[in-house]
């Protein structure tokens, strides 16, 4: 499958995962993001201790240099991917926190996520919880004003999924992730060449 990009590489930026490094959640992203530089961009993952961000609060106008950091590189991407372990039946706090932090980008000219194709990616112990969050997740993105990409990944980790390499056990599953990249950059594409256009 090869995607036309233009001149400009386009910015995949990701985020999501746990604190624990190369969590599943973390794992699939970076499957995700591979597929994403084959096929001619340029990406920035924020997952483990990056997310380690104090709890945002709309009142306080400091910002940590890991905050700032997650803002600016949201303000930058053409494309974004979120993932988030299933907590509870939900988006875990750690990357509901870290979402929160968009709000920085309100008044921007790119509000949110505006003109962005978002993909969303949802693991969990178990079908329920990994579908439940990934609804969340998409309920989130429409909110932030960012495209869904048609294609959501859930993924029930209790199967074997990954080896600990981080490649993934399930081709099946390894297709989905580069569909889901492929449809990200087709947007990002798209939008593009509307743009230049009009």
């Amino acid at each position: 499958m090869k995607v036309s990009l233009g001149v400009r590489r386009p910015v995949v930026v990701a985020v999501g995962g746990t604190l624990r490094e190369h969590s599943s959640t973390e794992k699939a992203l970076k499957l995700v993001l591979r597929r994403c530089v084959a096929l001619g961009a340029d990406t920035v993952l924020i997952s483990g201790a990056d997310l380690d961000l104090p709890a945002y609060a709309p009142e306080r106008v400091e910002r940590t240099e890991r905050a700032r950091f997650l803002v600016d590189s949201l303000r930058r991407a053409d494309a974004i991917l979120i993932g988030s372990p299933g907590y509870h039946g939900g988006i875990s706090g750690l990357v509901k926190n870290a979402l929160d932090y968009t709000e920085d980008m309100r008044g921007d000219a790119r509000c949110y996520f505006d003109g962005r194709p978002v993909g969303c990616v949802a693991t969990g112990a178990g079908w329920q919880g990994a579908v439940a969050t990934l609804g969340a997740l998409r309920a989130v993105v429409h909110a932030l004003r960012g495209w869904p990409t048609p294609l959501g990944v859930a993924i029930n980790t209790i199967e074997p999924v990954f080896a600990p390499d981080g490649e993934c056990l399930s081709p099946e599953l390894a297709r989905t992730f580069d569909a889901m990249a492929e449809q990200l950059l087709e947007f990002v594409a798209a939008h593009s060449a509307l743009a230049t256009a009009a």
